[in-house]
């Protein structure tokens, strides 16, 4: 006798509905935020509409004082600027100039988060102070401060590296050369952009519970093996945060390069995008080429922050 088997058939799921109580806090939530929202939309939206709108018009001090009328241009402004070779130059000197001082402010910041958890109050209590006054020092002010010390004729680090035999850096120039020019802006960008990284880094590694990582110890995991797979992915958030700060704040840095290279070095060597930006639209009074590259600028800004945090959501397994 030959048996059929008969499929079983299985209900569909039924996808589950969010409780009333979800719903009401989902619309509590909404109705907090409103107001904070509206005043941020109003904030960014009109004066990046203002933005777009001045990048598509031959707008310049005649225009802007009612002396002539304006022309429309279109992707004019776009055109000019993307044939510009000087354009390309300073992008990719900003280019690298952000990843320099990202790398750096994020670095330091993290391995004296890392000191701090590891020391005691005494000594960490200290840290904290001067990492906090270093936050705290307005940028012109620092920048001021730098150049005094880096300083050819009376500054106190050629003194100390010729009094140790360096004589060769005595009255050495650091703002001559470009490379050297640049490092220097860029150690005083790291040294008032790393207590951010440090007191967050600080926090999250707080946060990571001290039973998870000794488990992980008297499992026999090394210190490198426990940070990379229990520290690390906890901490995430909180570094991505971190990385994407540093990366918009270094990406748009104006006045340490405006102060410590008197506007752009020799030449204009050691122009970045912000300071490029300002010549062309406040210098050379081109307000719509200056718009057209603010444009441009945010935008790339946008699409690297974009990159960077697809990046690390699907490393996190996040998507």
């Amino acid at each position: 006798m030959v048996t059929k088997e008969i499929p079983r058939t299985t209900a569909p799921a039924v996808p589950a509905r969010r409780s009333p109580r979800r719903r009401r806090d989902g619309r509590a939530a909404l109705l907090y935020l409103a107001p904070g929202g509206i005043l941020l939309l109003a904030m960014l939206v009109y004066p990046i509409y203002q933005l777009v709108l001045i990048s598509f018009y031959d707008y310049g001090q005649p225009q802007a004082v009612g002396n002539a009328p304006l022309v429309f241009l279109g992707f004019g402004n776009y055109v000019e600027l993307l044939e510009n070779l000087q354009f390309w130059e300073v992008l990719a000197k900003t280019l690298g100039f952000t990843a320099v001082c990202v790398v750096g402010s994020l670095a330091l910041g993290t391995g004296l988060a890392v000191l701090a958890t590891r020391v005691r109050a005494w000594a960490r209590v200290p840290l904290f102070l001067a990492a906090l006054a270093a936050w705290a020092t307005p940028a012109m002010a620092g920048s001021y401060v730098w150049l005094f010390l880096f300083d050819a004729d009376f500054g106190l680090v050629n003194e100390v590296l010729s009094g140790i035999g360096f004589t060769g850096m005595a009255n050495h120039s650091w703002t001559f050369d470009t490379y050297s020019t640049f490092g220097l802006v860029a150690a005083e960008v790291i040294w008032c952009s790393f207590p951010f990284v440090m007191v967050t880094m600080y926090a999250g590694l707080k946060g990571v519970p001290e039973e998870v990582v000794e488990a992980a110890y008297l499992d026999g995991a090394s210190t490198w093996r426990t940070t990379w797979s229990i520290t690390l992915p906890m901490v995430r958030p909180l570094l991505t945060i971190a990385t994407i700060q540093s990366i918009i704040w270094d990406f748009k840095i104006f006045t340490q390069i405006y102060v410590m290279t008197n506007g752009g070095g020799v030449a204009g060597r050691n122009l970045v995008l912000n300071v490029f930006a300002y010549q062309q639209a406040f210098a050379g009074q081109e307000y719509g080429l200056g718009a057209a590259l603010g444009v441009v600028m945010t935008l790339l800004l946008l699409s690297i922050t974009g990159l960077y945090v697809r990046s690390q959501r699907r490393s996190a397994g996040w998507v």
